[in-house]
């Protein structure tokens, strides 16, 4: 099993509780723009070979929330055309 499928098989059971009615509502929700200068420059840093290694930590940091929150939208996306059919 990918890493991928086991996170979200573990995951899966507390996005059916939190989710339902909530589909557009997390859909809806973006970065600031803030945040979103700071993960570019981060990740220019990375490919660079740059960072320190509170930047590496900070960056993993939102990475790791990329993939829940990417994980998260895929469910709610997925709700939503279930609710539609």
């Amino acid at each position: 099993m990918s890493t991928q499928s086991a996170f979200h098989r573990g995951v899966h059971p507390l996005l059916n509780l939190l989710l339902p009615g909530k589909e557009a509502a997390v859909l809806a929700v973006k970065p600031d723009q803030a945040l979103s200068a700071r993960i570019e420059e981060l990740a220019t840093k990375s490919t660079e070979d740059k960072l320190t290694d509170d930047e590496r930590d900070e960056y993993e940091g939102y990475v790791q929330a990329n993939k829940f929150v990417a994980t998260l939208r895929r469910q709610a996306r997925k709700m939503q055309s279930e609710r539609a059919s």
